[in-house]
């Protein structure tokens, strides 16, 4: 049987209903895309009866949960932002407690209906919000796993069409330069053929590119003891061209003493791709345009920092540049760092990338046996 309090309050919320809901409904935030905004003032005038509720007798969990879940799952459906929807029921909470306030109920009377509203309000508020939260973390994971499926399904394509057009491009180019070598040959002096050479090199390289991701395999298991000494002279005279029309110094520390058991091709392509990445980013530097090259010598292993002067890479990309289809240019492919990251790793090595004002610098470690 209810007490004389809680009847006299139950009453004056009966009565004062209207006045509530006119009063929250003048004040709450409704978008006007909002397909449930109809259901807004149905879902106050609920929350408002498990107020009586839980006057005459405080509710149970359950009780709580299924108004609490239903307006969750009408918030998300609605693309309401949760700080809209949290300061709607606090409003809610507000208003109330200020018509309990007029009931002429002594304070000291109505102060535990109080504590037990707020109490109310507090489950209902948790429920909801963990609710709408549970909704949209699973809706951001289907997305990103939608994402990685899309990704997986570029990379197939992409290797289709590597291994399609990849020989088509290749018998034209090679003859071009075969040509081009024998030209050189007849007429040693003949003006702009090292670049015409250099070019078609430089395009040879890019088509392997396409190719190694087109391999399922990717890498190629031919190893061969070298110099790191010999192999950065012989690719410092292929790059020659690029570092004197980017206006780039490069200077390395690499000696005659570090000798590698490796794929000579496939490292000669991660320090190519590193490097002539570098002369890019240095054309927006200006003034002096370097490129060093330093090593750090163990009893088991080598690592190598290729630096340059260049812009900044913003630490959230840092993350992100070995993966696949990652470019920050407007004809890139994406898929240079990727290779370097996948060759190197097959090397029992690592590389990771660190950059500031000062410098960006690539390292790699690979291990000397």
């Amino acid at each position: 049987m209810l007490g004389h309090t809680s009847k006299n309050l139950i009453d004056f919320l009966e009565e004062n209903v209207s006045v509530f809901v006119q009063s929250w409904l003048e004040r709450v935030i409704i978008s006007d895309t909002d397909f449930h905004k109809d259901e807004v003032k149905k879902n106050g005038i609920a929350m408002y009866e498990l107020v009586k509720q839980t006057i005459r007798n405080p509710l149970s969990s359950r009780e709580i949960g299924e108004l609490a879940n239903l307006v969750a799952i009408q918030r998300v459906e609605a693309d309401v932002n949760i700080s809209d929807f949290v300061y709607n029921v606090n409003l809610g909470r507000s208003e109330i407690i200020k018509h309990m306030y007029r009931s002429n109920i002594s304070f000291e009377k109505l102060q535990p209906y109080l504590e037990e509203v707020n109490d109310l309000f507090d489950q209902f508020s948790y429920v909801a919000v963990k609710k709408y939260t549970e909704i949209k973390e699973k809706e951001l994971n289907d997305k990103n796993i939608f994402i990685d499926q899309t990704h997986k399904e570029r990379l197939t394509i992409l290797g289709q069409m590597a291994s399609t057009f990849v020989h088509e491009f290749r018998n034209p180019l090679t003859a071009a330069i075969g040509f081009i070598k024998l030209i050189q040959q007849e007429q040693p002096n003949l003006k702009y053929l090292d670049i015409v050479s250099h070019e078609l090199k430089e395009l040879n390289y890019r088509i392997s590119q396409f190719l190694h991701v087109s391999k399922k395999e990717v890498l190629e298991n031919k190893r061969e003891e070298f110099s790191l000494y010999n192999l950065f002279d012989d690719m410092f005279g292929f790059i020659y061209p690029s570092l004197l029309d980017g206006d780039v110094e490069i200077h390395s520390t690499i000696n005659h003493d570090i000798i590698l058991y490796a794929n000579k091709g496939e490292l000669r392509q991660v320090f190519l791709n590193i490097i002539l990445n570098f002369i890019d980013a240095l054309k927006n530097v200006d003034g002096e345009r370097k490129i060093t090259i330093d090593y750090i010598l163990s009893d088991n292993e080598v690592k190598l920092i290729l630096s340059n002067n260049g812009p900044i890479i913003p630490e959230k990309n840092i993350a992100t540049i070995f993966e696949p289809f990652y470019t920050t240019k407007e004809l890139g492919t994406g898929i240079g760092l990727y290779i370097c990251k996948k060759i190197i790793e097959n090397h029992n090595g690592h590389i990771s990338c660190e950059s500031s004002h000062d410098k960006t610098s690539f390292i790699i470690t690979l291990p000397l046996n």
